[in-house]
């Protein structure tokens, strides 16, 4: 279903005028929340430097003249094991902070594999001489001993945040009338902690889609959420919908699948009764999980710090050649060394790019309305040299510092690019679910052939889907072979860039 909905998702280019309402809460602070991915960054880093801690301090009580060359690649190693095994077990996630039996149960489990990896290890490698047995017996129980009491003061933390409202998500409905009634009300009764509830958008226009539901506002149409969502945070997005209207909850996820946001099916309306596994919370409302962001929680920081070190990293090498390329263009033709221009970036917001000038000074295409052609007499000399190598896309290393891009994602389209003489997003249908996560300097379509020249739909259905799949399948991993392929593409698979 989702990928039904993927390929045929509602786009638009224009800004729609909304509900007085609606825009009364775009004006609107937003107001002082704890973002769920601070909460998560440092609880996972304080874990982590806990359990290392204990590691050394048993170390210098049970190990008499212990060596801490031995002993602390080991530590660091099994922390970090464990690490990734927390995220495994999903126990680094805001609702598995608020379970009690499911989350210290997981963790003590994943912090026993953790040492026991460790354990094998060290037989591998035939290191048993030289670590102690006591300590990491004592080291495993202890662990599991400070992993429940952390889990339990993390816990109570995280219920006091929320009865506080301070992890609230910025929340929406989408549909009316009474069933969305029965929903309101069940959320005022089990999840007004977690949510803050901004009203309701409905296609219906009949007696059955009122202005007011239970006290909520209808701030428009479906296809004026993507614009509402687009100019104000928002976090989830519940459908009120059964599950046997199948043809219209896929009517709505073609049009919600272009923005960054949690959609939840509401389970409210739901005659089949499931299990507790096929269910998800939002507070005590049980929903079903139809999508989430795509990159969200510590995967962001992640990126985050991967887009940072690439950026400065790739400055401080590449700083001679970006020199002499602008010393190149400046003896070519007069003009500024830079070309700055508009282009679609995350959740279809407008960034300003910055490239090296390729084109002739009064030749110059801010708006991207033709695209550049072989052989084209806009672009100058040294223009067509680095235009074939992409080198006049380095400047946008100062985008990635800036936090408009990332060194890896769909790239970003000039607003007016058109392929047989449509805008791209007239040309592809879900052409803006490409923008649920931050532009990149290179990416999967780049790496796979289609770079340059987008002259046919063709050509940019095949960018669109190849975004979408990074999208799909993101992981840090992915992004670092990208970046490691991106070298080796500009050599054997530039035929289309000029």
């Amino acid at each position: 279903m989702l990928e039904h909905a993927a390929k045929h998702s509602a786009s638009g280019g224009s800004v729609r005028k909304l509900s007085d309402r609606a825009e009364q809460i775009i004006a609107t602070p937003v107001g002082s929340t704890i973002p769920a991915t601070v909460i998560v960054g440092v609880a996972q880093a304080v874990e982590a430097a806990l359990l290392a801690l204990l590691g050394f301090v048993i170390c210098r009580l049970y190990v008499q003249g212990a060596q801490i060359e031995v002993y602390a690649p080991l530590i660091l190693g099994t922390c970090l094991v464990g690490n990734v095994l927390f995220n495994v077990a999903r126990t680094h996630r805001i609702a598995a902070y608020r379970s009690l039996l499911a989350q210290t149960s997981r963790v003590a489990a994943a912090w026993s594999l953790a040492v026991m990896l460790s354990i094998l290890g060290v037989f591998l490698f035939k290191a048993g001489d030289m670590v102690s047995r006591v300590w990491l017996i004592v080291w495993l129980v202890g662990g599991i001993v400070l992993l429940v009491a952390y889990r339990l003061a993390l816990r109570a933390l995280v219920r006091r945040w929320t009865a506080q409202g301070r992890l609230k998500r910025r929340t929406v409905i989408v549909g009316g009338g009474k069933d969305a009634e029965a929903l309101i009300e069940q959320i005022r009764q089990g999840a007004s902690n977690d949510v803050e509830l901004f009203g309701l958008f409905d296609d219906r226009v009949d007696d059955r889609s009122p202005e007011v539901v239970a006290g909520c506002p209808k701030l428009g149409k479906v296809v004026d959420l993507i614009e509402f969502a687009r100019r104000t945070p928002v976090d989830l997005v519940i459908v009120s919908m059964p599950l046997s209207a199948e043809k219209r909850v896929l009517e709505m996820l073609t049009q919600l699948w272009v923005l960054p946001v949690d959609i939840r099916l509401s389970a409210h309306m739901s005659q089949l009764k499931f299990t507790s596994k096929a269910y998800s919370y939002v507070g005590d409302v049980q929903v079903f999980d139809i999508a989430d962001r795509p990159i969200s929680d510590w995967n962001l920081v992640f990126k985050w710090v991967f887009d940072k070190l690439v950026a400065i990293t790739a400055l401080i090498l590449l700083s001679p050649i970006m020199l002499i390329t602008a010393l190149a263009i400046k003896l070519e033709s007069k003009g500024p060394v830079f070309f700055m221009q508009n282009r679609h970036g995350f959740n279809n917001e407008q960034i300003r790019i910055y490239k090296f000038r390729s084109m002739k000074t009064d030749m110059l295409d801010h708006n991207a309305v033709k695209q550049v052609t072989r052989d084209d007499p806009r672009v100058t000399r040294v223009g067509r040299f680095i235009r074939k190598s992409s080198i006049d896309e380095l400047p946008q290393l100062f985008n990635v510092l800036k936090g408009e891009l990332s060194i890896v994602g769909p790239r970003p389209h000039a607003l007016q690019a058109k392929a047989e003489n449509q805008l791209y997003y007239e040309a592809v249908e879900g052409y803006f679910a490409r923008h649920r996560v931050k532009p990149g300097m290179t990416g999967w379509a780049q790496v796979n052939g289609w770079r340059g020249e987008t002259d046919t739909i063709d050509k940019i259905m095949q960018r669109v889907n190849h975004d979408l799949y990074y999208i799909e399948h993101w992981s840090l991993l992915l992004d670092i072979y990208i970046v490691l392929l991106t070298p080796l593409s500009l050599i054997s698979k530039n035929e289309n860039a000029y």
